[in-house]
């Protein structure tokens, strides 16, 4: 139910293992949500090997945004989530939209926060669940994007995760993140057992860390 949503994968992840040197492309065909499904993606992927990067700085902040999408459920869940999030950032109405979507693809609704910078862009996604208003989604969501824009760090949590993979593949390379998860830290430790790879954590000034693979 919480894996990362298809803008995530698109705007986050694939642009980094296109920098390993990944041929590979993604379309979002039709959205779904748990536990209904339904969603569809189609993906190409040429053969290839990635090849070791460093991804240590973000560059400059070139856009924020927010969009609430809806299916199926009362639109105003959607306002209010966009209302929560303007009330936090101060964003300007252009940067936040709702995008109500075909009853069919639904019951179902995610509220998405992105900051594009010149090397990556930081998704937050935060999922409606029964029994949770929306205002308390939203605020959960604008937390976790609040604690990635006030730190120096290349990938957030969840990118973080997605990453380890893949350099670990290529046999080198570093990234800066914020602290690692216990899912971050797991993962490193089953890389180790199965490519003989190890994924090091070092805590870098101001919180940041550094993912080194040796």
């Amino acid at each position: 139910m919480l894996a990362p949503p298809f803008d995530f994968i698109a705007k986050s992840f694939l642009p980094i293992l296109r920098r390993m040197g990944a041929r590979i492309e993604a379309r979002l065909v039709r959205h779904g949500f748990y536990p209904r499904g339904g969603g569809r993606i189609e993906v190409d992927v040429l053969p290839g090997a990635p090849s070791p990067i460093e991804c240590v700085g973000r560059g400059g902040l070139l856009s924020t945004s927010a969009t609430a999408y809806i299916a199926g459920l009362p639109l105003d869940i959607a306002e209010r989530e966009i209302a929560c999030v303007r009330k936090a950032f101060d964003w300007a109405d252009r940067s936040c939209a709702i995008r109500e979507l075909p009853e069919e693809q639904g019951p179902g609704n995610i509220l998405l926060l992105e900051a594009e910078y010149e090397h990556v862009t930081e998704i937050v996604s935060g999922f409606g669940q029964l029994g949770v208003p929306a205002e308390r989604l939203a605020k959960r969501a604008v937390g976790r994007l609040k604690g990635y824009l006030e730190s120096s760090a290349f990938a957030g949590p969840y990118l973080a995760d997605q990453l380890l993979l893949p350099f670990a593949l290529a046999g080198g390379g570093a990234f800066t993140t914020v602290k690692p998860s216990q899912h971050s830290l797991t993962a490193a430790k089953v890389i180790e057992r199965f490519l003989d790879r190890r994924c090091v954590f070092t805590q870098l000034p101001l919180g940041a860390h550094r993912m080194k693979v040796h």
